[in-house]
């Protein structure tokens, strides 16, 4: 499985056979010079909420690639009103889709679209995929149903978690929510993008060093294979 970060908490994810758009906010992003939507043509996009950073260019994404839209019921149901394709999931609920099996986890937050519609509840995803398997937790707080994650999931080889503080974790509660999930490897993401969450990157690393993980702030475009 390859991952290449997009900027806040975009990733474009390359399984063995599809193709999957998480949280697409490219165009909108300020820190984004280089990567155009338009360059993405996703076989799915996954949604964790529906504020508008996550959702950006959605729309875009689906037409271009003529995606199927997975999110929960209230996001999926929303873009079925405009003639999108999607799946409609809800927390705790699992899917075998044709790249693998998603697993819809709890994610404290909020969410609403930009037009004030109600986003439903907001979710984290395990996915196994490729004989791998990753936590994309979305925004949230550290939360202790974390620790259930890897009793329901087995192991997890990289999580992918917010650092920038405001909104959601910061280096702290993030490197605690890694030892919830039983995960030593972390893809940073939600941060420097505005400047209420912008970090102080040596510290926030140190900071998982101090707990014995490992913590990896790609630049926008960079890939990883897990």
């Amino acid at each position: 499985m390859k991952i290449t970060y997009l900027g806040h908490n975009s990733l474009w994810i390359e399984t063995e056979n599809h193709k999957i758009m998480v949280d697409p906010f490219i165009s909108g992003n300020p820190l984004n010079d280089k990567i155009k939507a338009s360059q993405f043509h996703p076989d799915y996009i996954l949604l964790t909420h529906a504020h508008e950073d996550h959702i950006a260019d959605v729309e875009n994404l689906a037409t271009l690639g003529n995606s199927k839209i997975i999110s929960n019921f209230e996001i999926v149901t929303y873009y079925d009103k405009k003639g999108y394709q999607g799946h409609g999931m809800n927390t705790g609920g699992s899917f075998d889709f044709p790249f693998g099996r998603l697993t819809s986890v709890v994610a404290h937050h909020s969410s609403v679209f930009p037009d004030g519609t109600y986003g439903g509840n907001p979710n984290g995803y395990v996915l196994q995929a490729d004989g791998k398997t990753i936590y994309i937790a979305g925004d949230t707080a550290l939360t202790y149903d974390m620790k259930l994650i890897p009793l329901l999931c087995g192991k997890i080889d990289l999580a992918i978690l917010p650092i920038g503080d405001n909104f959601t974790m910061d280096a702290k509660a993030a490197s605690m929510a890694a030892d919830f999930v039983e995960c030593d490897k972390v893809l940073g993401c939600h941060y420097d993008t505005f400047p209420p969450i912008k970090i102080d990157h040596e510290s926030a690393k140190e900071t998982f060093k101090a707990a014995n993980k490992e913590l990896l702030l790609l630049g926008i475009g960079e890939s990883m294979d897990v």
